[in-house]
């Protein structure tokens, strides 16, 4: 079972997920609808939540380096931190009308979850490598609570303030994101996670020789882009272009973010069992589905299968390249190819969601849909090379 992989860390990592998650899907939730009332022009109604996941790559790097030197403990409190103040900034932009300094409070959150995003390799190590895929599992699964958390703080304090909508909403968001600094005060990460990045280990160039590194990244890489890119589009196309309500628009949403955790009940297991590429294949079928309703049905139904099949996919692909990934580094290379695969998947997703809402109000829901399509051939094909080439050495030796 699932919960006999949770040690201590595991369970204080899962909890402040809960509360650090609410950050991230209040923004994705709310950040289109905000942006469509504060922007100057509708194509810029999503730029809030772009900016969030731009915050989160520019985060990257720095979250390894940082958390190398003073230990994860230090960065995951000094970062939920950084997310309440955000937070509070977010309620002074609304409540004053500037946008800007809104897309600034979303870039600001999103730099904070830069460092959310390291929970799931700090679980894994904190457990043998067999149970690692269940360690990370348990780390998404709570994401769920996160999800009901944040669409819930919106519907709860929405109107606490007559005439300045959701600015109650992001008050009480910046106490919830603020709880994992005290919740991690008891977090003991093993002393080897610790380490700082020194000159030993090998570089990322060498890292990338490995078939199963390249595949990895690649697989995360393009999970994340593809899941922001229709994410960030959903609200504006269901509220504001198909007119459905928002509080379908917040179901909609709520159920997608359970589609992307809820999986992770048995998606360790099935990891052990079938392996990592065969459940790429079947998070690539996942993401077909979601691509193929959404040509036929935008009803309230419709986006509700698309984006539940839309968390299933990434699921599926991002537990297993996590997984894989933990595989092909040593215990001195381990935050050089963190940081790495943090950057491509991040820096890649910035640019999708940055352009989902001009795509979105240029074309249509149907067609940035099929616009994932030859990504997700390009991941089939990685994955065969990958398979492929593993298998050349055994060939060459027979």
């Amino acid at each position: 079972m699932l919960l006999q992989s949770l040690n201590r860390n595991v369970w204080l990592l899962s909890v402040s997920h809960i509360f650090s998650f609410a950050g991230a899907s209040v923004t994705f939730f709310l950040g289109g609808i905000i942006g469509a009332l504060l922007a100057p022009t509708m194509t810029m109604a999503t730029l809030p939540v772009a900016a969030s996941v731009v915050g989160t790559a520019i985060g990257t790097v720095p979250a390894a380096i940082l958390m190398s030197k003073k230990g994860r403990r230090f960065g995951f409190m000094g970062a939920a931190v950084v997310a309440s103040g955000s937070a509070l900034m977010g309620a002074v932009a609304i409540w004053h009308s500037l946008f800007w300094l809104y897309c600034f409070s979303c870039l600001s959150l999103g730099v904070s979850y830069a460092f959310v995003q390291h929970y799931r390799f700090a679980a894994a190590e904190s457990v043998a490598i067999e149970l690692a895929p269940q360690a990370i599992s348990a780390i998404l699964l709570s994401g769920i609570a996160g999800a009901f958390l944040g669409p819930g703080i919106v519907k709860y304090a929405n109107n606490w303030i007559p005439q300045h909508a959701f600015v109650g909403s992001y008050l009480v968001l910046a106490i919830i994101v603020a709880l994992p600094a005290i919740i991690l005060f008891w977090l003991k990460i093993p002393k080897q996670g610790t380490k700082t990045i020194g000159n030993t280990g090998r570089t990322i160039r060498q890292l990338g020789q490995q078939p199963d590194f390249v595949l990895a990244v690649f697989a995360a890489t393009v999970s994340y882009a593809l899941m922001v890119f229709l994410m960030t589009a959903t609200p504006v196309s269901m509220h504001v272009m198909d007119g459905h309500s928002i509080d379908d628009t917040g179901i909609v949403i709520q159920w997608h973010i359970v589609g992307m955790f809820l999986p992770s009940l048995f998606i360790g297991k099935l990891i052990t069992h079938y392996g990592h590429r065969t459940m790429m294949v079947a998070g690539i079928g996942a993401l077909a589905i979601c691509i193929g309703v959404s040509q036929v049905n935008q009803a309230v139904a419709g986006y509700w299968v698309s984006l539940v099949t839309l968390g299933m996919g990434w699921n599926f692909l991002f537990v297993s390249s996590t997984s894989l990934l933990i595989t092909t580094y040593q215990e001195a290379e381990k935050y050089r190819a963190q940081a790495f695969n943090e950057l491509m998947v991040f820096g890649v997703q910035a640019i999708a969601s940055l352009s989902a809402g001009w795509l979105l109000t240029t074309t249509s829901w149907q067609t940035i849909n099929i616009m994932s399509l030859p990504v997700l051939g390009a991941l089939l094909l990685v994955i065969w090379w990958s398979h492929h080439q593993l298998k050349l050495p055994k060939k060459a030796l027979g």
